[in-house]
């Protein structure tokens, strides 16, 4: 597997910096949208925040090759 992000709002993600996730706070649609298009090829897994999960929709479906979780 490749490495983890974790992509959404800040406050609810930054515990995962202390297990070596790479955290990227993206607060508005746009941020999230960029974020997203912006992944490294080397990335397995994306922890969402529900609002950043939202926000990306249907392009989740674009990126076949990352596992993506959404927290509660």
């Amino acid at each position: 597997m490749g490495s983890i992000v974790a992509l959404g709002e800040s406050h609810g993600l930054e515990g995962f910096v202390l297990v070596g996730v790479d955290v990227r706070s993206a607060s508005t649609p746009t941020e999230v949208c960029d974020a997203w298009d912006h992944l490294g090829g080397d990335v397995g897994l994306v922890i969402l925040s529900p609002r950043a999960a939202s926000s990306l929709g249907d392009r989740l479906a674009g990126r076949p090759d990352v596992l993506t979780a959404v927290l509660p």
